[in-house]
């Protein structure tokens, strides 16, 4: 949690455990040269919240600390408890920025993790809901965590520090203070420390946890494209994770673009959609970011995959096409001891035969191609049976004469204006990557 040197902001809500956290970074702050910054987030939702405002205005002065009130207001929700708590991190996390704090610490504390654990047993969640609340995330430690209430409020009685008693701790309408004072209660009559065996299950999930995050991580690492806007990982990849991990990865190549959205049910059924046989034809959304199946890939973006705009094309030059990060370069040549191409990103074609001007688009609906020494189909097909993923299709360059595509670019070359012994003159073009193109110049 802290290595030494770092600045923390404290948050203090006033209440026994929050004090105690306070106490010990006091105490531990000279050994660890920390530098303590104290927060103390005010939701308005109690009469009392002003006092309590004040109470830990007036400790952080008695402990020499800078001290910030942070008013929020809570969005008016199904669950109250819920609407607070993100308004309370929200609060936590720009204040943080504000003051240049490392380390957020909070004063969650064993029975927080005991309660936490039976509230995620009664929504049936899994492993990552049953392993609790995590002692590290991001930038925010508990260092409390594997501490019990008594302990803390016998070490405050010891030091002879005050704290308040918040009153909507002992209000029933809300689950967590059911769990507190009526299920635990049952439960501990039945195991002798049933906090304990609560966190022990929490520290079990989470070690399962842990190494289905490892394994996805690595299978990102090992196996996934990283671009500027996407992610593209090869379906068999996933398919040969346990269904646990192959979210996992899925979460984690959404979270590199961005997304915070937790692992829900709805992302596990997400991911059955990806892992079926065959897998879904449409894209949908998960978390913020775009998720479709295709070629064998499955891409994760905040865009739809790139597309490439209609334009001419310079005979002789070059034509770029910084959408896609490459250019189409032309050359007229003598047919005398030419050498037809047979690279995917070179092709020629008789100059006389062809018909001009040429044009470069991307594809439309209804678009139909004939490939040299092939038939005429659609190209959506021949796009397909090139393995060409459903996002890429609209950044393939389509080199046309007249109404004819005449080139796939990087592909395949089309029928039309073939080289012959009477060919005299050649139109030679080469698809190449933009950054070739500005060297050369």
């Amino acid at each position: 949690m802290l290595a030494g040197g770092e600045r923390v902001l404290v948050a203090v809500s006033g209440g026994a455990d929050s004090v105690a956290l306070l106490h010990v970074l006091m105490r531990l702050a000279p050994s660890l040269r920390l530098t303590l910054h104290v927060a103390h987030v005010d939701h308005g939702l109690r009469p009392e919240s002003a006092d309590e405002a004040s109470f830990v205005a007036r400790l952080a002065h008695h402990f020499g600390l800078r001290v910030e009130i942070l008013p929020v207001t809570v969005a008016p929700e199904a669950s109250l408890e819920a609407a607070a708590r993100r308004a309370r991190y929200a609060a936590l996390e720009a204040c943080a920025d504000r003051v240049g704090a490392d380390r957020i610490a909070v004063a969650h504390t064993a029975n927080d993790q005991a309660e936490t654990v039976v509230m995620r047993v009664l929504e049936g969640a899994g492993p990552r809901g049953l392993a609790g609340i995590p002692p590290v995330r991001g930038r925010i430690i508990r260092p409390l965590i594997d501490a019990r209430r008594e302990e803390v409020v016998a070490e405050l009685e010891h030091a002879g520090l005050d704290w308040v008693d918040d009153s909507s701790n002992r209000d029933r309408r809300f689950l967590r203070n059911r769990i507190r004072h009526d299920i635990l209660p049952v439960l501990g009559r039945e195991t002798a420390d049933i906090v304990a065996a609560l966190v022990r299950t929490a520290g079990l999930a989470r070690e399962l946890v842990e190494s289905i995050e490892r394994m996805a991580e690595l299978t990102l690492d090992r196996c996934a494209t990283f671009e500027r806007q996407s992610v593209i990982v090869p379906l068999p990849a996933l398919r040969s994770l346990p269904p646990s991990a192959a979210a996992e990865a899925l979460r984690q190549a959404a979270a590199r673009l961005g997304s915070r959205a937790p692992l829900r049910a709805w992302a596990y059924r997400g991911l059955a959609r990806v892992l079926a046989d065959p897998p879904p034809r449409r894209r949908f959304r998960l978390g913020g970011v775009t998720v479709e199946v295709s070629a064998g890939r499955v891409r994760l973006g905040r865009d739809a995959g790139r597309s490439i705009a209609a334009r001419p094309v310079a005979v002789p030059g070059v034509t770029t096409m910084p959408e896609i990060g490459a250019a189409i370069t032309t050359a007229v040549v003598d047919a005398d001891g030419y050498v037809v191409p047979r690279e995917r990103q070179r092709v020629a074609f008789d100059a006389d035969l062809l018909r001009a001007p040429l044009g470069l688009r991307a594809r439309r609906r209804g678009d139909r191609f004939s490939a040299f020494g092939g038939d005429e189909r659609r190209l959506k097909e021949f796009l397909i049976s090139e393995k060409v993923p459903r996002w890429d299709r609209d950044a393939v360059p389509l080199i046309e004469a007249g109404d004819e595509i005449v080139w796939v670019a990087g592909y395949r070359r089309g029928a039309a204006a073939p080289i012959t012994a009477s060919t005299r003159r050649i139109v030679e073009l080469t698809l190449v990557p933009l950054a070739q193109v500005a060297t050369d110049r």
